[in-house]
């Protein structure tokens, strides 16, 4: 397949305000780094997070390759601002699992649009996760303060419910936005306390207020997508 055809089908169901929303933010990182100098990884890590979330939510196997190279900004960010906890969860398991997640998403295509389908959780299994997310959570927290982490409460919280999340992404779950809510919401605190310390990352800020955005958004859209899929 030629590179525009696959472009073009990769595309392929975009609405406007999507397009038009992915080049407001994507001017307002590149004018912020040419304004103030912003780290060039932090930037490139933004731009290929935002780039995974989106394609992510419209269910394009093609979001994991944005995903990998984010990820790999990402944990030399979180490396030279003393996140520990990011640092290894995107090292050790978002790079594994994202690899994974480009076989497991293909065994689950629609014919048609090459999306794939997309499930959810009863509700038996979202209390048992809630457990284990609070639990998990508490256990990070307590990890992270004996390592002398900057910011162990919120670094714990996201460490461990992303690696919910990141499970729930490749398991096809609705679940996955409403812990990337939470996790987008309170990483975005948490950068913006380090830039408002002195780091040149304001592109990992805006960067997570977008996927916070972004979260809510792609919740709704698979909500209206998994009732029709039960409809039908």
């Amino acid at each position: 397949m030629k590179i525009t055809q696959f472009i073009k089908k990769e595309l392929k169901g975009w609405k406007s305000f999507e397009i038009i929303g992915l080049a407001i933010v994507l001017t307002l990182i590149f004018v912020n780094a040419s304004l103030f100098k912003d780290n060039p990884v932090a930037v490139c890590s933004a731009v290929c997070g935002i780039l995974y979330t989106i394609i992510a939510g419209k269910g394009k196997i093609s979001c994991y390759f944005f995903g990998l190279m984010g990820s790999g900004c990402y944990i030399w960010l979180s490396f030279t601002n003393a996140l520990w906890g990011n640092m290894l969860l995107y090292l050790c398991y978002y790079i594994p699992m994202q690899i994974l997640g480009i076989f497991k998403w293909k065994k689950h295509l629609q014919a048609e649009t090459k999306e794939i389908i997309k499930i959810k959780l009863s509700t038996q299994q979202r209390i048992k996760y809630g457990i284990i997310g609070i639990l998990g959570s508490l256990l990070t927290i307590l990890i992270l303060i004996y390592f002398k982490d900057k910011s162990p409460v919120i670094d714990g919280i996201t460490t461990f419910l992303s690696i919910l999340g990141m499970y729930f992404t490749v398991k096809r779950c609705i679940e996955q936005w409403i812990i990337w809510i939470i996790v987008n919401g309170l990483s975005f605190i948490m950068w913006l306390n380090l830039v408002l310390h002195g780091a040149k990352t304001i592109a990992t800020v805006i960067m997570w207020g977008t996927y916070f955005i972004l979260a809510i958004y792609f919740y709704r859209e698979w909500q209206k997508e998994i009732k029709k899929q039960n409809f039908l």
